[in-house]
């Protein structure tokens, strides 16, 4: 189950990357052949407004779900300076710590952003599809060029702040087993230590191995 969630997610990832690369390069297309003398009296005809906006919107959606993707091979951007000069002992408990208020702050956002798509009008939808009497329910706001309801694209913020909060608890889970975070491969970047990158890992590692 796990593994299927991994792949769902960098299908996920890699589709949003595709398509809102292939839509700003359709949109730029017709920008330009927009002022090719003849070809433009076709491009000129075809309303392509909607491509920001959906190009914003698979955007976010990328940025939300690889976040928690981040979150899962350890290459988010984080500063270490203090756990570097703690002991082995003292910091696995700090970065056990900064571990699990990761998933504290996104489960709030995601929590709240679940609320604000309720409220935006998937109350209205989710009644209407099951033939529940609405009263004065609204319908909730549309999109200005796509127009579809908002709450559709406002999604991402309780899905993907729920999937990273999920991920946070999966990494403090096998870091409290193992003693091993997952850390981001920096061999190909220049200028950065490769003995100091692999310090936050194989210490606590070592630690918990010792004991056994």
């Amino acid at each position: 189950m796990n593994r299927l969630l991994d792949h769902l997610e960098e299908w996920l990832i890699t589709f949003l990357i595709g398509a809102a690369t292939f839509v700003i390069f359709l949109a730029v297309l017709h920008r330009f052949l927009s002022g090719v003398p003849y070809i433009q009296d076709y491009t000129v005809r075809l309303d392509v407004s909607w491509a920001q906006e959906l190009c914003i919107y698979m955007f976010v959606w990328m940025a939300k779900f690889g976040a928690a993707y981040g979150v899962r091979n350890g290459t988010h951007v984080g500063v270490d300076v203090v756990v570097r000069r703690l002991a082995p002992e003292q910091a696995k408990w700090l970065v056990l710590f900064g571990m699990l208020a990761g998933a504290l702050f996104t489960g709030v956002v995601g929590t709240l952003g679940a609320r604000f798509v309720w409220d935006n009008g998937f109350h209205y939808a989710l009644f209407h599809r099951f033939g529940i009497e609405l009263g004065d329910v609204p319908e909730g706001p549309t999109s200005p060029d796509l127009e579809i309801p908002t709450w559709i694209a406002y999604s991402c913020v309780p899905l993907g702040s729920y999937l990273m909060c999920f991920r946070f608890l999966q990494v403090a889970w096998h870091f409290w087993r193992t003693g091993q975070a997952p850390h981001a491969d920096h061999h190909a970047v220049a200028g950065v230590d490769e003995d100091a990158t692999a310090v936050l890992a194989t210490e606590p590692a070592a630690k918990t191995g010792s004991r056994g």
